[in-house]
């Protein structure tokens, strides 16, 4: 196996923050999300993508306190501190707030209790509310993070769905990458992105990539402009995201470069780290790049099901090169005769 080095990405995102303001886009309006204190601290950051609840911090155990996270304050928290002492609970207060603490977020509506506010506000923590459930906020904030905290590239390129797979075309510009995006779609494919390709990778290792920006579901056709693809060939020509897991490069007919001409030679492309099935393909007058990038998706598909065309090919041929010996050397003048003498 090859590995193909990558060149360097655009705009890559690796060991990313949040700031809490993100937290009151459109992405959590559900929450209804609104600021109780510390409104000037919101670019404080979220750096790790899991919540907390600091029942055990208020009961006096600060260890598992980490920087930079959500701290989830619910109907339990709250309860256990109205059984505090005033002073007791009003230290509490002042220890916690003193720790790296991203935000608290209140849950069900609860009204703070007495001093917590002033002491946020002083110890440049924001304070959020919603009116949903503990457990509700938690999965949608935990989501969100997830989401924006994996680390992210841009690529020059364009992605498809081709027979249910990912297919990134690469290529310098005007080789034809979005011509024959065009055609795959006319085919039947689905356009996830054109021209700019977002690509997060998630803990799983899956490398996901969507269209960033205003060119959601457009292409930029040269002689033509922008065209909206969902409007010119429905809903179902368009993806909003889509695992990568086949890399096609576009490049201009050269004569001089040794090209793959069995497809033995397995070469990967590496995008943030990681390796991805990568196919050399020279672009020429009269092929058909469309058709070729489609025979390439559908081999790609055989080899994820355990069928490889190119390694059968080369196994049955060396069995007939083999029988073929066999039966030079039974064929050969006094094979298999006894030497006399």
């Amino acid at each position: 196996m090859t590995d193909r080095v990558s060149p360097p990405p655009e705009g890559k995102r690796d060991g990313a923050s949040v700031e809490v303001r993100e937290l009151l886009t459109d992405e959590l309006s559900d929450l209804h999300l609104s600021v109780l204190a510390g409104q000037r601290h919101l670019d404080n950051r979220i750096i790790n993508p899991r919540v907390q609840k600091p029942g055990l911090a208020f009961a006096g155990y600060y260890t598992y306190i980490k920087p930079g996270r959500v701290q989830i304050f619910g109907e339990s928290e709250r309860a256990y501190l109205q059984t505090l002492p005033k002073a007791e609970r009003q230290q509490r207060f002042d220890d916690i707030t003193r720790l790296p603490i991203a935000v608290f977020i209140l849950t069900k509506g609860l009204a703070p209790l007495p001093g917590f506010l002033r002491l946020c506000q002083e110890r440049e923590v924001p304070v959020l509310s919603s009116p949903s459930l503990s457990s509700v906020v938690i999965k949608r904030v935990s989501w969100f993070l997830e989401d924006h905290l994996v680390p992210e590239t841009q690529m020059h390129a364009v992605l498809l769905e081709i027979y249910g797979i990912g297919v990134l075309l690469l290529g310098r510009s005007g080789v034809g990458k979005s011509e024959s995006a065009l055609d795959l779609i006319t085919r039947g494919h689905s356009l996830v992105a054109d021209d700019r390709v977002s690509i997060k990778r998630y803990p799983s290792g899956d490398l996901v990539g969507s269209s960033p920006g205003e060119l959601h579901h457009h292409m930029e056709i040269r002689g033509l402009g922008i065209v909206d693809i969902k409007d010119l060939f429905g809903l179902s020509a368009v993806r909003e995201r889509k695992t990568i897991d086949l890399v096609i490069q576009l490049e201009p007919w050269d004569s001089e470069t040794q090209y793959d001409r069995l497809g033995l030679d397995e070469t990967v492309f590496h995008i943030l780290g990681t390796p991805v099935p990568y196919i050399q393909m020279p672009v020429a007058s009269g092929r058909n790049v469309s058709v070729l990038v489609e025979i390439a998706a559908r081999n790609h598909v055989l080899k994820m099901q355990g069928h490889f065309s190119a390694q059968e090919f080369a196994r049955k041929l060396e069995e007939q090169l083999e029988r073929n010996r066999n039966r030079s050397n039974q064929q050969a003048p006094g094979a298999g005769e006894e030497k006399s003498g």
